[in-house]
């Protein structure tokens, strides 16, 4: 190589471009799709030999949502990113970047988020599906506000989509009487000044045991009695991570967003169970005014998309209000955990 060579590529490289910063970004609008069906407590107990008042009591669940056969992953997160979008008064053909999170949608290509993209009429925009389980929604919203900060885009859509009736045995004692179907979503777009605080994230991939499924997929068709893999929780397990790790959690992304749980107007964690839920209030001290969400009663546990359905239903009833801070958290399978301060619509 030339001695003249690696300086004519310093001198390129001088000349490259970065896309123009944004000072914040904040979310413009929430939409939501619940399947029609309800499905009561009594409906799963019998393939699991139990009650009504045992499945209360263990997650305070009355009650959730299974999407219909034509309620595909796909077709509730498009039916959410559209409600979105029209809440935040954003033309579908001004989105730029999709981004799915999801634990349920079972076709690994092509991947989800293009078709969302398509359906909601924005064909030409980047996608892509988040993997990060029940943290999910929290992971994409974090990627999200970057890439509008950095100003690689403009308006992002994030959804969570989930049909967790797909991947759950409804005769596992452990996990079917916990999950929900359904679909949540919201626009991200630029502000004057920061709506999204520092994202806190963090995983324990030694204990990938407590939250999987019973054997991986390529697993399925090898012998003549192989069955598809559902989802396995261990119960107990899970309940003392979460109750350890959630208010930590919580705290580091107050902590990093310099605010304290008196600036709250909402708590809003991954809807996983209500004990977990009613723990991690408790144990972050919130004053009263806070408002803590508790859509698990009537929607079950619905994985990645249970935040975005939570603060949804939080708005439509006027629970909290419109520009107050809500703290989100999601954690589940990986064991990943994530969270964040947002300003709401």
């Amino acid at each position: 190589m030339g001695t003249g060579e690696p300086r004519a590529a310093d001198a390129a490289v001088g000349r490259l471009r970065a896309a123009a910063a944004v000072p914040g970004s904040r979310i413009l609008g929430v939409g939501a799709h619940r399947p029609a069906r309800v499905v009561g407590n009594a409906e799963v107990a019998g393939p699991i030999d139990s009650s009504d008042e045992w499945i209360r009591r263990r997650s305070g669940i009355a009650a959730r949502r299974f999407a219909a056969p034509d309620e595909t992953v796909v077709g509730m997160a498009a039916a959410a990113s559209v409600k979105a979008l029209a809440q935040a008064g954003i033309a579908p053909s001004s989105v730029d970047t999709v981004l799915l999170a999801s634990m349920s949608h079972r076709e690994q290509s092509p991947p989800a988020a293009p078709r969302i993209a398509h359906l909601m009429g924005a064909e030409s925009a980047g996608a892509m599906d988040v993997g990060a389980a029940c943290a999910g929604f929290c992971h994409a919203l974090a990627a999200a506000d970057a890439l509008i900060r950095s100003g690689s885009s403009k308006y992002v859509v994030v959804v969570g989509s989930e049909r967790m009736s797909d991947i759950v045995d409804p005769t596992d004692r452990g996990t079917a009487f916990l999950f929900g179907d359904g679909a949540g979503a919201v626009v991200v777009g630029p502000a004057a000044e920061p709506g999204i605080g520092p994202v806190v994230w963090g995983s324990e991939g030694g204990r990938q045991e407590a939250i999987a499924h019973s054997s991986p997929w390529p697993a399925v068709g090898t012998t003549a009695t192989a069955v598809p893999p559902t989802l396995r929780m261990d119960g107990p397990a899970v309940f003392r991570w979460a109750v350890a790790t959630v208010p930590k959690t919580a705290q580091a992304a107050l902590d990093a967003a310099g605010l304290t749980a008196g600036d709250l107007a909402a708590f809003v964690p991954h809807q996983a169970n209500l004990r977990i839920i009613d723990a991690a209030a408790a144990a972050l001290r919130l004053p009263p005014h806070v408002v803590v969400a508790r859509d698990i009663v009537h929607a079950g546990n619905t994985s990645a998309a249970s935040i975005p359905l939570a603060v949804e239903e939080l708005l439509a009833r006027g629970a909290v209000p419109r520009g107050g801070l809500a703290l989100l958290v999601g954690f589940g399978a990986g064991l990943a955990h994530a969270a964040q301060v947002v300003a709401l619509p």
